[in-house]
């Protein structure tokens, strides 16, 4: 058997996720059904940096592939390529996988972004990629509030009632607001998140940012580790998967 490491990127409309269901196709599915014709006709088992949930993006997915077989990664590469069309799922990077390597737990940080449109008109090019807003938020506010949930907390507040992570402790290393011309862009980073953290708190702020709630609030919202007590859990459309890092890098091809 031999261990590959891949980097994928898809647009996540068309999928119930990454990770496989009943209910319908997944990112998952695609890559193991893609990589079955390069296996025997088995389709291998996978194992992804993050599972995103249905309607989220990935451009920097970390994915890795255990195969019977041995393949050169940039032949792997344009092979798994050549048989998940016509799917959006592509695989822009391959490589063998160092020594005790893996996808999950060997990731010492990730990275998010979210976008969200915030203009009069709605989106014509970018629709399911991005959370129109029609109001103007105040980005400023935004991103004062979001300084203040910086560092090592209990998360609690922030993530899924479904969220099946053992503790909500986690250390949120950045969390950015800015205006990018008709965008308001979230960028995220942490060596982990909770079900639904980043979407908990996009949706939060966006409240500080149309005036609903004041720069503090956010803060008091994760001292009180009550999910009730926080915005909406903002639309999956927006949020995309932008990288993941590790200590011991794949040599990439």
């Amino acid at each position: 058997m031999t261990l590959y490491a891949l980097t994928v990127e898809y647009c996540g409309t068309p999928f119930v996720g990454w990770q496989r269901q009943e209910n319908g196709a997944s990112v998952q599915q695609v890559l193991e059904e893609a990589a079955a014709m390069l296996n025997n006709g088995t389709p291998p088992t996978t194992i992804a940096a993050g599972r995103t949930d249905a309607g989220v993006h990935a451009e920097g997915q970390v994915v890795m592939l255990d195969l019977a077989r041995s393949i050169a990664p940039e032949k792997l590469r344009e092979a798994l390529n050549f048989h998940t069309k016509p799917h959006p799922v592509a695989v822009l990077r391959a490589a063998l996988a160092p020594e005790g390597w893996n996808a999950r737990f060997s990731a010492v940080h990730r990275g998010y972004r979210y976008r969200i449109l915030n203009r009069r008109a709605r989106p014509a090019l970018d629709e399911g990629r991005v959370w129109h807003i029609p109001v103007r938020l105040d980005v400023e506010a935004m991103h004062a509030a979001a300084q203040q949930l910086l560092g090592k907390h209990d998360f609690s507040a922030y993530r899924a009632a479904a969220c099946q992570a053992k503790s909500a402790l986690r250390t949120l290393d950045r969390l950015w607001v800015s205006r990018q011309g008709a965008e308001v862009i979230v960028e995220a980073e942490a060596r982990s998140f909770l079900h639904h953290q980043v979407r908990n708190l996009v949706g939060t702020l966006v409240d500080v940012g149309l005036g609903k709630r004041g720069v503090a609030w956010p803060r008091r919202v994760l001292e009180s580790a009550d999910r009730t007590q926080a915005g909406m859990t903002a639309p999956p459309e927006g949020l995309t998967f932008a990288f993941v890092r590790y200590e011991a890098e794949p040599d990439w091809v």
